[in-house]
């Protein structure tokens, strides 16, 4: 029997995400309080950092939940925090609440961000220890997860004194040769590619003309429909607008690829690399697209 592991523990072996999920409940609405907003097609109005939400109500649920898009909030709808605000508002400030103890309020809103950027890099290290192509990895996996969890695990103080960026890209060399491990078999593979739309940089093109590495493409209102992008680097790749219906997504690596209405009706996402619940949400979806195990369909995409 697996024993159990006490709060705060260390996540090394297994694909256990639960507490990189966000919680609003445990949270003092943090993300509608500590973040800026802009008036645009993701919001009604402006509102600086630090200023409350005016539909965030007294318990710190917000107001307008079930309506959120139709009032003009769909950024709200995108947004994750990856369990940040649970583990601030619980974990860091131990249960006090910018309300309650407004002295904490300026440094628990300077913390929260930076708190959702260790957990985020904490889903990807936990999402690359799950691929059998790792294991050459593992040790050292297993150990940037476990100083980054350690990052998140600190005071107030030692939080703020992060440097996230610095972090980041030590965990970002793990994370380029857990994707190249992973995609590495479907090179020898054929594929046709892209069909049609804008053509961003990218590598030598394989099999077919099949072009395997379109870091940071130009694919926005791209007509990509049945395309074969199955092992593709799409790292950081410009999919807003994008035509994706049926397209074959397995084992692509798309962590930072901006999907905002991208259209993934029939797609196949099955094994995409470092795929996020927010990138999930912002791109259009029906019953037919397949979705990577740890990631839920949105509940709008039924209403688009």
């Amino acid at each position: 029997m697996t024993p159990e592991r006490e709060p705060g523990a260390l996540r090394l072996l297994d694909d256990d995400r639960a507490a990189l999920r966000a919680d609003c409940g445990s949270c003092s609405g943090l993300c509608c309080v500590a973040l800026t907003f802009s008036k645009s097609a993701d919001f009604p109005v402006n509102k600086d950092a630090g200023k409350p939400c005016g539909n965030l109500a007294e318990d710190f649920r917000c107001g307008i939940h079930r309506d959120l898009r139709d009032k003009g909030y769909r950024g709200c709808t995108v947004y994750d925090c990856f369990g940040a605000g649970q583990r601030v508002s619980q974990g860091t400030f131990e249960g006090r609440d910018w309300r309650r103890d407004p002295a904490t309020a300026r440094q628990m809103f300077e913390v929260f961000p930076l708190m959702r950027q260790i957990h985020e890099l904490l889903w990807y290290l936990t999402e690359a220890l799950t691929y059998p192509q790792t294991r050459p990895l593992a040790a050292d996996l297993k150990r940037v997860l476990a100083d980054t969890e350690r990052l998140a695990q600190g005071s107030p103080d030692e939080v703020a004194g992060t440097d996230v960026a610095a972090h980041r890209q030590v965990v970002n060399t793990l994370l380029l040769r857990t994707s190249e491990l992973v995609r590495a078999e479907h090179r020898g593979q054929g594929g046709g590619g892209a069909k049609g739309g804008k053509r961003g940089r990218g590598g030598k093109a394989g099999k077919g003309g099949k072009k395997w590495d379109r870091r940071g493409a130009d694919l926005i209102g791209a007509r990509l429909t049945g395309a074969d992008l199955m092992g593709v680097d799409l790292r950081g790749a410009y999919l807003i607008g994008a035509d994706l219906r049926d397209a074959d997504l397995r084992a692509a690596d798309l962590i930072g690829a901006d999907f905002r209405d991208a259209d993934l009706r029939g797609a196949d996402l099955t094994g995409a690399l470092f795929l996020t619940q927010s990138q999930v949400n912002a791109a259009k979806g029906d019953d037919r697209t397949k979705l990577p195990d740890a990631l839920h369909r949105p509940g709008h995409w039924s209403q688009d």
